[in-house]
């Protein structure tokens, strides 16, 4: 395999960092994910431009521009031959003078994986609510240290992913955004404080012309009523969630709306 670091296409084997690398002294640091294809990259100017909001939000310098990110990120997928494919796009506080500052110049670092979505329309998972509120919710950045200290928790209670909220107002899950469907059949799914989710936007786009799907501002009362729900994100696409905090939704079993939704983002998608 080939990775991208910095102005050379290089095998995995040779790629490092300096130790002094701010995502390593202090985790600091931003990426993006997509995914390829057939070869092609999925919704590739929406999440280049939320890769340049979040590196602009966290102050980190870009040193490509995005068209020539851009062909060098097409050159990797290429050289790689990897048609369905995950593609990760890193860009660190670079190699920091004193291990608190940003560098002036950061380390960029594009790699690539084998990815095959499972297009299973029957899997499900469960969640468990935590109060927390992500710093820094609009960008994409490295911190994941609540959900990852979580993971004992989750493994304990048997559920499979964590929905935050902030006091009693419902956010979003670690790697995913998360819509609910209500009595009168409404999509709706958070607007504020969480990082919005370019499978959500697209969700949103769709969906809107046949599905009654909305942002508002969401509680866990809201939760308390909801009668199916699911996440959302480029690993994930739409994946039901059919149990909240041990309570079960549409019979444990993937709902209607969801069902027909996840058909149409299918098709959306795949064609």
């Amino acid at each position: 395999m080939y990775v991208f670091v910095n102005d050379s296409i290089i095998s995995e084997e040779e790629a490092t960092l300096k130790i002094t690398d701010l995502a390593i002294q202090r985790g600091y640091g931003i990426f993006d994910f997509l995914k390829t294809v057939a070869g092609k990259p999925i919704f590739l100017e929406d999440h280049l431009d939320r890769f340049f909001s979040s590196a602009e939000q966290m102050r980190l310098p870009v040193k490509q521009s995005r068209s020539k990110l851009t062909e060098r990120m097409f050159e990797l997928i290429d050289k790689n031959k990897l048609p369905e494919s995950g593609v990760r796009i890193t860009l660190t506080g670079g190699y920091s003078p004193d291990g608190f500052n940003i560098a002036s110049d950061s380390n960029i670092i594009i790699t690539q994986q084998d990815f095959v979505f499972d297009r299973d329309f029957s899997k499900s998972i469960g969640l468990m609510t935590y109060d927390y509120q992500r710093q820094f919710a609009s960008a994409k950045t490295l911190d994941y240290l609540k959900a990852i200290w979580l993971q004992p928790v989750l493994k304990e209670r048997g559920d499979d992913d964590i929905l935050y909220h902030d006091n009693g107002m419902l956010r979003e899950c670690p790697r995913a955004n998360f819509f609910l469907v209500n009595e009168k059949e409404e999509i709706l799914t958070s607007r504020s404080n969480i990082l919005k989710g370019v499978t959500r936007k697209h969700i949103l786009e769709f969906g809107s012309q046949n599905f009654k799907i909305y942002e508002r501002e969401l509680t866990i009362d809201d939760l308390r009523h909801a009668k199916e729900a699911f996440i959302s994100s480029t690993t994930k696409n739409i994946l039901p969630v059919t149990k909240i905090d041990g309570r079960m939704l549409s019979d444990g079993k993937p709902g209607p709306v969801t069902l027909s939704l996840m058909m149409e983002f299918d098709r959306y998608v795949y064609g």
